[in-house]
């Protein structure tokens, strides 16, 4: 007994064409649902708010306890602030996957169904990237952080025993949301060398440069203290080989490489020819 492909025709459109207004009609839906998900994610997430900050807090959690640390709010206005920067931050975030789903609703009809199952895998692949890049700096590397301030500020002789809020939440959302944007760069490298735009020959050749750029980027992207800065370079250094090697895989499935192989032996052999 044979079982039946998943995808039987991948390039067979199995939507029929539509009129231009119903297109428009289509967007004008997409777009209303897109911001009511998001809308209503956000109140979500606002209920919500006190244990969200609760989490927020958590890397701070040991000086805290310690008596080293405590977060305060010197504002009147402190508490709504947070509220409302955490209900935009978490509904944004919250709502991705249901308004991506509104997104592709739009523009499925209009793709083959290879090119469906090919963004599905991606928007899948995307979101647990994403996931590890925030366990990591959540768990890992937010805690590290919070001690190391802790280590300098008692080296240099600075009590600091009180933190505003407002200076620390920011700290830890950007450290979340940083390493879970950095841990889509081996995928966005497998999207290209599955377009072909790369391949994994001009990765390595771009290695030293990509290297550079992962200290800069971990300067950037994290707060100004080495070990940060480290924790986010080092990771990015391993999944751009990471991404190397998912190229060349690909292009060991599709002959790809065989094929360059064969051009770079044709070539080497015709400048020997030409020297000779």
């Amino acid at each position: 007994m044979k079982m039946r492909p998943l995808l039987k025709n991948p390039d067979e459109y199995n939507d029929p064409p539509r009129p231009f207004f119903e297109h428009i009609v289509a967007l004008r839906a997409c777009l209303i649902n897109a911001v009511l998900a998001w809308t209503a994610c956000c109140i979500v997430v606002g209920v919500f708010s006190p244990t969200v900050l609760t989490w927020l807090k958590s890397p701070a959690e040991a000086l805290m306890k310690a008596g080293k640390l405590e977060i305060v709010s010197l504002n009147i206005t402190g508490g709504f602030a947070q509220i409302m920067s955490i209900a935009m931050w978490g509904g944004t975030a919250l709502s991705f996957p249901f308004v991506m789903y509104f997104v592709l609703r739009f523009v499925f009809p209009a793709l083959t169904k290879r090119e469906k199952a090919a963004i599905l895998f991606f928007l899948l692949a995307g979101a647990g990237l994403f996931g590890i890049g925030v366990v990591f700096a959540y768990g890992q590397l937010a805690p590290n952080v919070v001690r190391f301030f802790d280590v300098v500020n008692h080296w240099l002789g600075l009590s600091v025993t009180q933190v505003q809020i407002e200076n620390y939440v920011p700290l830890i959302l950007k450290l979340v949301l940083a390493f879970g944007l950095v841990f889509q760069v081996p995928l966005l490298l497998f999207v290209l060398g599955w377009l072909g735009v790369i391949s994994s020959e001009s990765l390595r050749a771009w290695r030293r440069f990509a290297i550079v750029l992962a200290f800069f980027l971990g300067m950037v992207l994290t707060p100004p203290d080495p070990m940060s800065q480290l924790l986010m370079a080092l990771p990015l250094c391993l999944l751009y080989e990471l991404s190397i090697w998912g190229v060349r895989f690909k292009e060991i499935c599709s002959g790809e490489a065989t094929d360059s192989r064969k051009k770079s032996a044709g070539k080497a052999a015709k400048d020997g020819g030409e020297r000779r």
